[in-house]
């Protein structure tokens, strides 16, 4: 094993972090490549990028000293205790670098989702108020102040606190990075089992009954893809962020006139089956332009775009359609779910559908349908009848039995 010391990127001041770099020779990635395995230790010492006085240079000579003893001292304890001395190191490379590196693998698969992530650090760096934060920092009575800086302490521009459901996607993110460090090794100790998570709360969501999305089939919209494309979600199921980048050579012809899409569903990929086949009703393959199709790299919904005049647009379209209900694109989705359930679609189907990496993610949309939980009630058996259908609607068929024998 080699160490040498760095020098970090100057910040903001102009100083510049040193740190310990451990080299531990090469590996091999998953693309045949070979790259130098490596781990870093911050030091807490800083120096001057440019020093301009001789009190300053002073100042680096003596930081370049105390990084180079503590080079000497992590030698000779790799000689005496070689994995004692790889565990002290990985407690103390940087949980800031880990969780940055982390995120940028999300950037590939949903905005909203990576946008979370890097709002996350955000908060995680503020709260913690200094430049480097190291896996050892991380403790019990650690996140549990970040829980409480997330709910009660971070105020919004308005002045207001976080919405809990905000609060806890954040949290989540964090939580997440220390599992995921956890199953890497990086850390033998995991503080998020003993840390209670910030659950969030059901929240109202807006979804259209069928008559009413028959009435924006006939109403007039400022944008003809922003029409298609929120029909499109209301018939798939599809979010924004799928649509918005669904690809032609993404639909399939698997038979005469009937169409699926194929794509990689990225909350799924943990599972190991991330693929998703979805056969597509005619009414969403009419809003194709199927016609209109040349390259297949060719964004389908071209012209599609999340953005002041879109999300306008819509709830004016809305309008016209005589839904006084405040309308956003992903109310196409919630459409989508809560039709496949009065539809008699099952929990596990739709939650595949949907592309749920947990089937209580899906489980929300029950609770939204009054109908199912009128049938639900009255449809219980009648203990004082012998038909065979007891309660005034047939559990099977949703129908009234009232006047009607067996």
């Amino acid at each position: 094993m080699k160490v040498s010391v760095n020098k970090r990127n100057p910040n903001s001041k102009g100083l510049q972090q040193l740190r310990l770099v451990y080299y531990y020779g090469v590996v091999e990635g998953e693309d045949g490549k070979k790259r130098p395995k490596r781990d870093y230790e911050p030091l807490g010492l800083y120096v001057y990028h440019n020093p301009k006085t001789q009190a300053e240079r002073q100042h680096n000579k003596e930081m370049m000293r105390q990084a180079e003893a503590a080079k000497s001292a992590r030698l000779v304890e790799s000689h005496s205790n070689k994995f004692q001395l790889e565990d002290r190191v990985k407690l103390a490379s940087s949980f800031f670098d880990y969780y940055d590196q982390l995120t940028s693998t999300k950037e590939s698969g949903s905005a909203s989702n990576y946008s979370i992530w890097i709002s996350a650090g955000k908060h995680l760096r503020n709260y913690h108020g200094r430049a480097e934060l190291t896996f050892e920092e991380i403790d019990k009575p650690f996140l549990e102040g970040f829980r409480k800086y997330l709910l009660e302490e971070k105020l919004t521009k308005s002045k207001s606190r976080l919405a809990k459901n905000t609060a806890s996607s954040y949290f989540n993110k964090i939580r997440a990075a220390l599992n995921e460090a956890f199953r890497e090794g990086m850390i033998r100790d995991n503080p998020v089992q003993r840390v209670k998570s910030v659950k969030a709360e059901n929240t109202k969501r807006t979804y259209l009954t069928l008559d009413e999305v028959r009435a924006m089939t006939k109403a007039e919209c400022r944008y003809d893809v922003l029409k298609r494309a929120f029909l499109f979600s209301c018939t798939t199921g599809l979010r924004w962020s799928d649509i918005n980048k669904l690809t032609w050579s993404e639909i399939e012809e698997f038979e005469p006139g009937h169409y699926r899409v194929i794509f990689d569903q990225q909350k799924l990929k943990n599972g190991g089956n991330s693929l998703v086949y979805l056969d597509l009703p005619d009414s969403a393959v009419r809003l194709l332009d199927v016609e209109k199709r040349e390259k297949p790299e060719d964004r389908v919904f071209t012209g599609l775009k999340y953005n002041s005049y879109f999300n306008v647009a819509l709830l004016q379209w809305a309008m016209r359609a005589g839904i006084t209900k405040h309308v956003t694109f992903h109310a196409g989705r919630h459409t989508f779910a809560v039709a496949q359930l009065n539809r008699g679609v099952d929990i596990y189907s739709l939650s595949r559908l949907l592309g749920h990496s947990e089937l209580r993610t899906t489980e929300i949309y029950a609770d939204i349908l009054e109908s199912r939980r009128v049938i639900a009630m009255r449809s219980f058996p009648d203990i004082f009848s012998e038909r065979e259908h007891d309660g005034d609607v047939c559990p099977r068929c949703g129908q009234s039995t009232i006047g009607t024998t067996v």
